[in-house]
C-alpha cells in the first residue's frame, strides 16, 4: 500500500517508488487506460440509454454521484501528495486549474445550480469532458513517464479524467445538454477567467496552470515554437485555441442538428 501512495522511503528524508515507471505509451500504460476508456464510454451510453426519457430529477442524480467521486478521487490525492511532500501547502500545485481539472469545478456546478448556469456547465462538461478524458489518458506522457501505471498519481488521475468523460459521453446520450447558443458567451467567459487565474497563479507560485507558462510535449509544443516562447503571444494564442474548440464543436454539432430537422421535416412532408 505504501507503494501504491508512493510513500516507500527513498532516501534519509524523502519518500516515493521504490518501483520504475514503466513509461508512458508502454503496454502497461496503454492497457489501463484502454481499459478505463471502455469502462468509461460502455457505462455513460447504458445509463445515458436507460435515463433517456426519464425525469431531469432521475437524470441529474447520475451527475451528483460523479460530483462526488471526481472531488473525493482528487482530495484523496492532494493529501497523499503533502503526506509524500512533507509540505502541508503543496495543495498550491494542485489546484483545478488545468482544462481537464475545471471538472471538478464544472460537474458539480452542473450537477447542483439551476437555471443558465446549470445549463452552460452542463454544456461546459459536454465540450470538455471527453477532451479531457483522452489528453489525461492516452496524453499524459509525463505522468506515466514520472509514476509506475498502477500508482496513486496515475490510477487517481485516469479515475477523475474517464469521470468528466462519462459525464460528458452521459450527458449527451441522455440529452441533458441545451447547447442554447445565448449560453456560449457564458462557456466562453469561464474559459477566459479561470486562464486569467491561473496565469495569475503562476506568477505567484511559480507554475504551469493551463499550460499558460511553458509548453508540455502536447500540442501545445506547436503554439509554443511558432511564437518562439513568447511570454505574451503563447498564453493568448493557448486561450485563443480553446476558444476555437468551442467554435467548431457549437459549428458542427448545430450543422448536425440542422441536418437532422430537415431529415426529419422532409419525413413528415412526404407522409402528409
Amino acid at each position: 500500500m505504501k507503494e501504491f501512495f508512493g510513500l516507500s522511503k527513498v532516501s534519509e528524508n524523502s519518500y516515493g517508488f521504490l518501483r520504475e515507471a514503466e513509461g508512458a505509451w508502454s503496454w502497461q500504460h496503454l492497457s489501463f487506460v484502454f481499459l478505463l476508456l471502455v469502462l468509461m464510454t460502455v457505462l455513460a451510453i447504458w445509463l445515458g440509454m436507460r435515463n433517456k426519457h426519464r425525469s431531469d430529477k432521475q437524470k441529474n442524480m447520475v451527475l451528483v454521484v460523479c460530483a462526488f467521486l471526481i472531488n473525493g478521487f482528487e482530495l484523496l490525492k492532494i493529501v497523499g501528495l503533502c503526506i509524500r511532500c512533507q509540505n502541508a501547502l503543496h495543495w498550491l500545485y494542485v489546484l483545478p486549474l488545468f482544462l481537464c481539472s475545471l471538472q471538478l469545478i464544472a460537474i458539480p456546478l452542473a450537477a447542483f445550480c439551476k437555471g443558465r448556469v446549470k445549463e452552460a456547465s452542463l454544456d461546459f462538461v459536454f465540450l470538455f469532458g471527453i477532451l479531457g478524458a483522452v489528453f489525461g489518458t492516452i496524453g499524459a506522457a509525463q505522468n506515466y513517464s514520472a509514476y509506475p501505471t498502477l500508482s496513486m498519481d496515475n490510477v487517481f488521475s485516469g479515475i477523475t479524467h474517464t469521470i468528466s468523460g462519462f459525464a460528458s459521453i452521459y450527458i449527451g446520450v441522455s440529452g441533458m445538454m441545451s447547447m442554447k447558443k445565448k449560453n456560449i458567451p457564458i462557456v466562453v467567459g469561464l474559459i477566459v477567467a479561470i486562464s486569467i487565474l491561473a496565469y495569475a497563479v503562476n506568477l505567484l507560485v511559480d507554475y504551469n496552470y493551463m499550460f499558460l507558462m511553458n509548453h508540455d510535449g502536447t500540442p501545445y509544443s506547436l503554439v509554443y515554437n511558432l511564437v518562439n516562447g513568447n511570454r505574451v503571444l503563447y498564453p493568448i494564442l493557448v486561450v485563443a485555441l480553446f476558444i476555437l474548440y468551442i467554435g467548431l464543436f457549437d459549428g458542427v454539432y448545430y450543422l448536425i442538428q440542422n441536418k437532422l430537422q430537415n431529415k426529419k421535416a422532409a419525413a413528415t412532408e412526404t407522409e402528409n
